[in-house]
């Protein structure tokens, strides 16, 4: 997602731009395509309310004409207050934009050395390839931090038993575009039981598992304690049964996955069990006791430079200018922050090509703080970051109320983005 953005933020300002894909000739554990942006985790893209840390991140990117964005809108599925895609519409329409972009020429081969004399964007993702990660530890002389992301399952929507579920969103936000699968004491306590004794997909002895918190698999989740789960992704809070008002034990949502609305994800059970285990737990799920799997879920190494250590604001190398860094690869985790970052190198790899100087986001903005961010910790305890509040600049004076705060400092971020727009040629 982020090259794609760079590649098209370039070729938008008049630069011809080569973008390296190694897929479909070479493939990663967790791709199943050749098609630029594919999405290997969620279809969510997360909240689109303005009132939220994404939401915000979003405005600051449409509003800079954002490639992902674009696609994302033309692919939206129902979501409530999230902006969720079709998974495989998406990367079709992020291709197809690319690939008719007369500035752009897709190469299909792997990277294995990156050339110098040139503006360079490296967003290879988290899936970067041994090769290429090999010649990015020679150029930086830094060892690769890395942790592990997990996947959620998909089921065919035509294996659900809709006499058990419902359809609702959370608090009566957005359209009712969740499927809901409700739990009494009785059998969130088996489903639980049964998931802390299931048998786990074996990794690797000699690498230590390091989730990311943000994407802790649902086992992991369990084993911290029995309510864990129902404070967490099964929380039924703000949805009562539309037809009896009462309010399940616990709840575990169904989010749709295409536009035809035929696969359906679950939400917030990203997980490394063994596909029989997840045949076998995920079938207590009331509603899913018949569940056909479209996909399982699953575990993959991601990986990031020590970009404290590495990187300048404009997403340069200190050492090397005229290499920027883009993407999960930066140490953002998410979607849209991976496809923001790759935004700003575009802007910047344009800059250079003219000659012209790199430039800051406003550190007012999300997407500032966000770069900010990756610069600003101590290198060794540098660990991924999504979007959120309190990255932002704090707001003086002080105010106590939460929503209140945050609506200030969402003032304050597109106030920010409107001088930036108005004294910068971007």
């Amino acid at each position: 997602m982020a090259g794609s953005e760079a590649a098209w933020q370039c070729a938008r300002r008049g630069v011809k731009v080569a973008l390296y894909e190694m897929r479909p000739n070479v493939q990663t554990p967790a791709h199943r395509t050749g098609l630029l942006a594919e999405l290997v985790c969620s279809n969510s893209l997360k909240s689109s309310f303005m009132t939220t840390a994404s939401g915000l991140l979003k405005e600051e990117m449409r509003r800079l004409d954002s490639l992902i964005m674009r696609a994302a809108v033309a692919t939206a599925v129902p979501a409530g207050d999230a902006l969720a895609v079709d998974r495989d519409h998406f990367a079709a329409e992020v291709t197809r934009l690319i690939e008719e972009c007369p500035d752009i020429t897709i190469v299909r081969e792997e990277v294995t050395s990156i050339p110098e004399g040139i503006p360079v964007v490296v967003a290879s993702g988290p899936l970067t390839s041994d090769a290429l990660s090999a010649e990015i530890a020679a150029i930086t002389g830094q060892e690769h931090l890395h942790f592990y992301d997990a996947i959620a399952p998909t089921i065919d929507a035509e294996s659900i038993d809709y006499d058990k579920v419902f359809r609702a969103s959370r608090y009566g936000k957005g359209e009712e575009a969740y499927l809901n699968c409700p739990f009494n004491r009785d059998e969130y306590d088996a489903f639980y039981e049964a998931l802390l004794s299931a048998e786990k997909a074996p990794c690797r002895e000699w690498e230590q598992i390091k989730f990311f918190e943000g994407c802790l698999p649902v086992e992991e989740l369990a084993a911290r304690g029995r309510r864990t789960l129902a404070f967490g992704p099964m929380k039924p809070v703000g949805l009562n049964h539309p037809k009896t008002g009462a309010r399940s034990y616990a709840i575990v949502q169904l989010r749709q996955e295409n536009a035809e609305a035929t696969m359906y994800g679950l939400v917030g059970f990203q997980t490394r069990l063994k596909q029989p285990e997840q045949q076998r737990v995920f079938r207590m799920i009331p509603g899913l006791e018949n569940a056909e799997f479209v996909r399982y879920g699953a575990v993959h190494r991601n990986t990031f430079i020590n970009s404290p250590k590495l990187l300048s604001r404009t997403l340069q190398l200190k050492e090397r200018p005229l290499l920027l860094f883009a993407g999960q690869l930066t140490g953002v985790e998410g979607y849209m922050e991976s496809a923001a970052m790759g935004l700003l190198a575009g802007i910047n790899a344009a800059r250079l090509a003219k000659g012209e100087p790199a430039i800051q986001a406003p550190r007012a903005t999300m997407m500032g703080s966000l770069a900010s961010f990756l610069i600003e910790p101590e290198p060794r305890s540098f660990q991924p970051m999504n979007a959120n509040f309190a990255i932002l600049p704090a707001i003086f004076p002080k105010v106590r109320d939460k929503k209140e705060r945050h609506l200030r400092m969402i003032e304050q971020a597109q106030a920010a983005m409107d001088g930036w727009l108005a004294t910068c040629e971007l």
